[in-house]
């Protein structure tokens, strides 16, 4: 029975694909790209040759439904975003969605993903963390932020070097400005960075460093004094 694969693909690195998303690549019928110029060039590094279709958040909703007719006919899909996994702040909800309630077997492949490896080098508590993507463009960015305000797990956003420097700003002004927070930038290229310190500090490195690339930014969550109690249990388990 032919499936939907999700499969992600390096988010700069060409040398981070797997051995097994090359494979599925090069047995599917069909593979969805969300630009498929930018999926060109993974596959021809990869020398894979395959039919390739468009599906992007312009045409997700009016196409679901003839790729989920497609599997269903015996043709295997694979699903790629521009860079790691789809549904991450990729298109693909849509298409799994419709799949699962159609009976079509999902087989997601796990892969790069940039939230990740920032959150480990970040420094921060890795055992509980939320991943908020993007931050609303303009109405309802400043809600969303007074909304976490009280947020004890570490928090991970993706920002846009045109945005990193104003969001630095509205993060300082409703968490504060000695907040830690540690962007990474341009993660697994050539000129990866990463830059850690109060929210005040790396905003003004930013504004002293013009932003280049893609961003994340690992914002540490909010510092709550243990109760007596717990301290207690601590010194007792020690």
């Amino acid at each position: 029975m032919a499936k939907l694969y999700i499969v992600p693909t390096p988010i700069g690195n060409l040398d981070d694909i797997t051995l097994r998303a090359v494979r599925v690549l090069q047995s599917v019928d069909l593979i969805l790209a969300e630009d498929t110029r930018t999926s060109s060039v993974l596959l021809r590094h990869l020398g894979i040759e395959k039919p390739m279709r468009p599906h992007h958040k312009f045409n997700e909703h009016a196409t679901v439904e003839a790729v989920a007719r497609t599997i269903a006919e015996g043709r295997d899909v694979a699903l790629v975003s521009d860079a790691g996994t789809p549904g991450i702040s990729d298109p693909g909800f849509l298409l799994v969605r419709t799949c699962v309630e159609k009976g079509i077997e999902v087989e997601t492949l796990p892969g790069a993903t940039a939230l990740i490896p920032a959150l480990v080098q970040s420094g921060f508590p890795c055992d509980k963390f939320c991943f908020e993507g993007f931050l609303p463009q303009k109405k309802g960015r400043t809600k969303r932020l007074e909304e976490l305000a009280e947020e004890e797990r570490t928090m991970i956003f993706y920002e846009s070097p045109f945005r990193v420097v104003k969001c630095l700003e509205q993060m300082a002004e409703v968490f504060g400005a000695d907040r830690n927070v540690s962007v990474s930038r341009e993660l697994t290229k050539k000129f990866e960075q990463t830059v850690r310190g109060t929210i005040a500090e790396v905003a003004q490195w930013f504004r002293d460093h013009e932003p280049k690339g893609e961003f994340v930014i690992v914002l540490a969550g909010k510092w709550r004094k243990p109760h007596r109690t717990e301290v207690e249990e601590s010194e007792t388990n020690g």
